[in-house]
């Protein structure tokens, strides 16, 4: 699956839906079911710990530079202020058969699972 859509899009929404994920950009809307590791420059947090959610909210405004979707191994965005967001998508490290969902125009209708 081709995720390019979002390079130099600009995040403008990180929205915390229960148990997953969206991250909004100025169009394309990806949404994650299972929790990205956010790598800053001196160090990574995941999910569950101090500050998890304001490390996301923090990349609002920022551009993705690079995008890379290899499916059955890694998702990777990352940032103009370097910070990188990464998730295994190894089967053994998911709890579903997918990993996420990818909209280019943002609409849910035309979402493709990865």
């Amino acid at each position: 699956m081709d995720i390019s859509d979002i390079i130099g899009e600009e995040l403008v929404a990180v929205e915390f839906v229960q148990d997953y994920l969206q991250l909004r950009f100025d169009t394309p809307l990806l949404t994650l079911y299972a929790w990205p590791h956010v790598l800053l420059s001196e160090f990574s947090i995941a999910f569950g710990e101090p500050e998890y959610r304001n490390a996301l909210c923090s990349l609002i405004g920022e551009k993705v530079e690079e995008a890379t979707l290899e499916e059955g191994d890694s998702l990777t965005l990352k940032f103009e202020n370097d910070t990188v967001l990464a998730l295994s998508l190894r089967e053994e490290d998911l709890d579903g058969p997918e990993a996420g969902a990818f909209s280019p125009t943002g609409l849910v209708a035309d979402q493709e699972e990865f």
